[in-house]
This record gives C-alpha cells, structure tokens and sequence, in this order.
C-alpha cells in the first residue's frame, strides 16, 4: 500500500482542539507508516529479540500501537494484546500465561507493571513510548534511531504457519484466553473481509475498536482515529464522530452496537445525514433492530448496514444486512427464533453439531444435530486459530481436528441453519438453561419480550441447580419512551402475558428489574449473566 499511494494518509490522528470545539488533526502518510515500522522493527532486532519472541503491547491507539505493532510483525515478533479493562488480577494472569520476553508500553503501563508484578522476573527487554524514568530500559525513540542507522530494512522470512500475534478474548464469557493467530490467519482475515464487503483502496473509515483498525492500512483504507475512550464505547461522543465523519467523508464505520446506539439515539432525531457513508459494521453482540432501524435514516439509501457474526478465534463466520433483518428475520427474532447472523461467509464451513459440553478429539458425522434442531456452532475456515497459547485444556474443549487435519472451531454458542441456509444464533451455551421441563435458550426468550416498546433489553437466568432450574427475566427498561410511562408492576402484567403467547417463554413467571446490565469491557454490549444471576439470587 506504501508503495501504490504513498502520500495517501494511513491514518488521521486528533492532535489537540481547533476553534469552535472541532478537533485538529496530524496526518501519517502511507509511506511514513511504512518507514516508522521498518526502522521499529530493525531496532527491537537489534536489541537482541529474535523471530518468534513474544512481546507485550500496552499502547493506547495512536501513531505509536500502529507504528509498534506493524514493526513486529515484520521483524516475525509476536505481540500479545490484552483489554487493559479485563481486571488487574486477570491481566497479570494473561501475562504470566503468554511469557512475553520484551514489554513495551507507555508510563502509566510502566508503573502498574513494576506496582503489580506482572512478568517479574522474565522480562529481558523493556521498552517505553514516551519518557522513561526509573525502571530502565530504552524508549521506543531510541530504538527507532537505532534502527534507522542500521540502513536499509530486510524482513526476515514468515511462513503461514509461524505465530503472528496473541489475542486474548475479553473473558465476557468466560477467564480471557489468548488466541494464538498465524500469519496465514490474519492474511485469510484481511481477504475475507475485503471480499465479504467489497473494500477498495482508497476508502476512509472510522474505526471505533482498535484492533478493528488495524486493519484498514492492510486493506488501503485510511483510518480517522476517533477521540473516545475505547474500553467504554457506549460513551463516545457523537458530535465528535460525526465531526470525524463530516470532515474527511468517512466511507466506511466499525461500531459495536452500544455504540450505534448511542450514535442512532443521537442523530436520527436531529435528522443527521451522512452521504459519504458507503456501510456500516458491527460486531460484538446482536445489533437491535431499532438501533438499525435509526442507523438506516442517517446513511444514503444505496447504503450497507451490515452485521459479521464471529470470534476472537474465527471472524469473520457470517453476516447479515439491516434490510433482511427489518425486513424480515427481525419479526421471526420477536417471535423467539432466536437471532439470524446470515449466511456464513463463502470460506467458512458452518456445521451444527448435538450440544455437549465435552472434549471432542476428531470430527464424526454422528456428531451433526438434526437439521434445524438447535446445537452448537461449528466453523472450518481459513481464519480459525488452531489453538490458546499455554492453554491444552481449553483448546482440547473448543477444537476438533476435522477428517483433512484441519482445525474445526466450537464456537461456544448455540444456533441452527435455516432452510435457506442462513445461520441463526441463540444464545451463548454455558448460559442455556436446564429446567425441569427441558432445555431453555437465552436469544430465542429475549427476543420475545425485547419486542416490547417500554424494554430496552432483557437477560433470561436461571436459578437453583441446573436441571431444576427456575427460569428467571431480569428487564433493563427503556429511558425514552413516547407514551405514559408503565408502572412497574403494569409492565410486568404485560411481559408476562407476552411470554404466555409462546411455549418456550410460558414458563417464565419471575420478572426482576435491573438498573443496568453489566456488560463487557471490550463492546460494551455482551451481558454478563453470570453477575446478573448472582445479582438476581439476592434481589428475587
């Protein structure tokens, strides 16, 4: 790309405040990119790091995490990226877990390394973006002189199958397991989603996840780096997006649904167009069809809204766009059949298999679900990761070898194939039910009573021991409404009655109102039921 548009910025990065409460922004051309991480790379080489070590980055989303982590992938270093909101005890866990030999991260990382003891005592480099005070080692500055002086840059040689990074998910489901992505992965990754959407050089998106970002200089697309606080998108700021958008007619734009919802909530009643949007992407969690709804108002008519259904170990796996959903697969949602993610993505093969909560060591036909019974999800694709690292019995639960030798993903969430072949996806499956009268699944209930207008969204829990257990609705109830607002036990009367119109939602008898839902840290939008159990134990 630094060869084929070299002057195009790869990035806009905000860079103080101009007048009248707009942002000013610095420009990182292709070409400087492409310089920065070459003399990087020859820097952390020259400090003695070899192909394959593994480096820990805690950088906030700027020219440096760009500069830094497109460095270490052409020096064929690994780097570890953990959500720095996970918790410190479980941040220190993944650490120790990945065995990083370098550390490089702004002050603030710094400090909490040295106060909280992550990596004590296998660290053999230490590098700071910024000023370096009392803990040593080098600054990423010096490093990169260092490696300017070395002359010309030549990257050593990667296969497809060598380590590329270290993901680790953001434990919303679950302790945070670090993906080990190979080359070959990310590049399958890059195509797969320049294919799926038709992504050209030359486009402009605003990228509200970080890593999301990283994307958009391998596929030539420029990146505004937006002003937000990434670990709480619900709380971005519309005006400044829409600042962003307006100001360098952003193409494309990556937001979870927390934040569509804020930005939807925001603009639609103000009647905001914005006619350089080509689409829209969402991830992390189903995106509601109001909030689509209120997205589709603000785009071009000829615009995409679209929805990739994935993992931190596989994405993308499917995707649906808002026209099917509010034209169709959002009323069947209503009616509890769970949420429809599209159909899977030509390079992934999306099976349904019985629900276990086993190891499966190699695939079998006898493992398939009847067709349309609801199962677990299954892909093989290009873009699967083969495994966590430092974790043999996590992978062991989550892959199965398929009869080629490949590596077959469990998704951990439950769903089934439609007819047409669409993918549509119930709920996570440690937080299905086991109820006396048989199993129940978190989406396909929701779904009924997130219909209601007075609803903003809801969580089915269970109660006691699995097998008995007493299903339990805990409602996060809308702020706005454009009617009288319904008492408590008003809206209960008529949730109730909602749930008897179907027979998978006829045995809910309890209701429990929420303030909040606590949700996770990395999308602002998968809720943590298993909080809202506990929570729910002690307010029934």
């Amino acid at each position: 790309m630094a060869a084929a548009q070299p002057e195009t910025p790869a990035m806009y990065l905000p860079d103080g405040w101009e007048g009248g409460g707009q942002l000013r922004y610095r420009a990182i051309s292709f070409a400087k990119l492409d310089t920065d991480s070459n003399e990087i790379a020859a820097g952390l080489l020259g400090l003695g790091l070899k192909k394959g070590s593994r480096v820990a980055l805690m950088v906030p989303p700027g020219e440096a995490f760009f500069g830094v982590t497109f460095a270490l992938f052409k020096a064929g270093l690994v780097p570890v990226l953990i959500d720095p909101g996970i918790g410190l005890k479980a941040l220190k866990t993944c650490l120790a877990e990945a065995k990083p030999e370098a550390f490089i991260g702004i002050p603030k990382a710094q400090v909490a390394r040295l106060l909280f003891g992550w990596c004590r005592g296998q660290l053999k480099h230490v590098v700071t973006v910024g000023p370096r005070l009392f803990w040593g080692g080098t600054t990423l500055k010096a490093v990169q002189r260092k490696g300017a002086a070395a002359g010309p840059y030549e990257a050593p040689e990667v296969g497809g199958d060598d380590p590329a990074a270290v993901l680790f998910t953001s434990g919303s489901t679950g302790i945070p397991k670090g993906a080990l992505y190979r080359h070959r992965n990310f590049m399958a990754q890059v195509a797969m989603i320049r294919d799926r959407y038709q992504i050209e050089p030359g486009e402009v998106d605003l990228p509200t996840f970080p890593l999301f970002a990283l994307f958009d200089p391998a596929l030539g697309m420029t990146a505004v780096i937006p002003k937000m606080d990434f670990t709480r998108p619900a709380k971005a700021n519309p005006k400044l997006l829409a600042q962003a958008i307006e100001r360098f007619e952003c193409t494309n734009m990556f937001g979870s649904p927390a934040l569509l919802n804020t930005f939807s909530r925001w603009g639609e009643p103000a009647g905001k167009k914005f006619p350089s949007l080509r689409r829209i992407l969402s991830a992390g969690a189903p995106v509601p069809a109001e909030v689509l709804s209120r997205c589709r108002a603000m785009i071009p008519e000829d615009a995409t809204i679209s929805t990739p259904y994935g993992a931190t170990e596989s994405l993308p796996v499917a995707s649906i766009e808002s026209r099917e959903v509010l034209g169709e697969t959002g009323a069947k949602t209503a009616q509890g059949k769970g949420v429809c993610v599209g159909l899977p993505d030509p390079k992934a093969k999306v099976r349904i298999i019985k629900i276990s909560d086993k190891a499966i060591k190699s695939w079998s036909d006898d493992l398939l679900a009847p067709p349309g019974e609801v199962g677990e999800i299954v892909v093989n694709s290009p873009a699967v990761t083969t495994e966590y690292f430092g974790r043999p019995k996590q992978t062991a639960r989550a892959k199965i070898r398929d009869e080629d030798g490949s590596v077959i993903h469990r998704m951990g969430d439950l769903g089934y194939l439609d007819e047409a072949g669409r993918l549509w996806f119930c709920g996570r499956k440690s937080h299905r039910l086991e109820t006396a009268e048989g199993p129940m699944y978190t989406l396909c209930c929701e779904g009924v009573f997130n219909d209601h207008p007075q609803v903003f969204r809801t969580a089915l829990v269970g109660l006691g021991e699995r097998g008995n257990q007493e299903p339990v609705l805990m409602v996060e109830r809308e702020l706005v409404v454009p009617y009288p607002r319904l008492s408590a036990p008003e809206l209960t009367a008529e949730l109730l009655e909602l749930g008897r119109r179907w027979s998978h939602t006829r045995s809910i008898e309890k209701i429990i109102y929420h303030p909040g839902f606590p949700v996770d840290i990395r999308h602002n939008a998968k809720i943590n039921r298993e909080q809202l159990s506990r929570w729910a134990e002690k307010h029934q």
